[in-house]
């Protein structure tokens, strides 16, 4: 595992020789920041609202990487003042989905901070992320001498087809899409890694409902203090050194943990797809996306009589999917 940790950060560093530096505001980073981390394609219409809500938060930087976007996102952000912005247009694929662009920019400018790494479409959830900032989390966090948080990955859809309702630039997304599965999760133990693997809800149920062993999976630990030595594994599912992976106790408590709200499911998915089956840069030859392709195409619809309605956080961890632990 030393091995693999370091050929990863030797990748790493390779790789962001591959980044173009389009506005490099890193000066501005102060020691006590909580900064994101994000690569992305074609997310204008998300940006705005994605800023806002982690700016409202808490967070004070955002470290990004633009993949050829052609739609206007790299000249929004290129111009917002807490930015910093890389530019490429190399495989996605080849930089393992985006991780080893990210590992690299975490190695040089994340080093020593609390760093969030997610997707456009993701919005964190921690225990009382509405009545306090996320500073709040990483000093518990901190105090507790704890590196590392997980958020499992909660799909969100709206009620009836995910068509029906336009996405418009600066919509809050989970104003559509806010409904979930509250259950229907396999969780197991990934002994090389330490990780637990989660999969199921709705992509299992809607995309992969006779090969459920097939669905993405849903654990990830996005919330690392990050040091130079460390480096995510495969996405942000697991991460080297492998204790960072110890999320959970086996002993019989419940450590902290928090929920990714993942807003997918809107009416630009299937635009979204179909570009992503055509490039064919993701995991695996891109089989979620031909199956997100052959089921959208003939009934774009998630809802079923067992969703629930998001409401909050305490919600959530009524329903066993995110814990506060001992964080009081």
């Amino acid at each position: 595992m030393r091995l693999r940790r370091h050929r990863l950060r030797i990748r790493a560093v390779r790789k962001r020789r591959e980044l173009t530096s389009v506005a490099d505001r890193t000066g501005q980073i102060a020691p006590q920041d909580v900064l994101v981390l994000s690569t992305l394609r074609n997310e204008r219409r998300r940006l705005p609202h994605f800023l806002k809500y982690y700016r409202d938060m808490g967070v004070k930087h955002f470290l990004i990487v633009d993949n050829g976007s052609i739609d206007g996102s790299g000249d929004y952000l290129r111009d917002q003042p807490d930015v910093s912005l890389w530019h490429t247009n190399r495989s996605y694929k080849r930089s393992r989905f985006g991780v080893d662009w990210l590992n690299g920019i975490a190695m040089k400018h994340g080093h020593g901070h609390w760093c969030l790494t997610v997707d456009p479409d993701e919005y964190f959830q921690f225990p009382f992320c509405d009545t306090r900032p996320i500073q709040a989390l990483t000093d518990w966090l901190d105090a507790s001498s704890i590196k590392s948080f997980s958020a499992m990955l909660l799909d969100m859809y709206p009620k009836g087809r995910i068509d029906a309702q336009p996405f418009e630039e600066g919509m809050n997304p989970l104003d559509i899409a806010n409904w979930f599965d509250a259950g229907n999760y396999t969780i197991k133990r990934n002994k090389r890694f330490g990780n637990l693997w989660i999969q199921g809800g709705a992509r299992a149920r809607v995309f992969f409902p006779e090969q459920p062993e097939k669905s993405p999976a849903l654990n990830k630990v996005p919330l690392v203090k990050w040091d130079r030595r460390y480096a995510y594994a495969s996405s942000t599912h697991m991460l080297l050194p492998r204790g960072l992976n110890l999320v959970y106790d086996e002993w019989g408590g419940e450590k902290a943990s928090g929920i990714l709200l993942h807003t997918k499911f809107l009416d630009t998915f299937h635009e979204k797809a179909t570009e992503e089956l055509e490039r064919k840069e993701h995991y695996s030859a891109s089989i979620e996306y031909r199956a997100y392709a052959d089921q959208m195409r003939d009934n774009p619809d998630m809802w079923c009589k067992w969703s629930e309605k998001y409401i909050n956080w305490r919600q959530l961890e009524i329903l066993g999917l995110m814990s506060k632990g001992n964080w009081a």
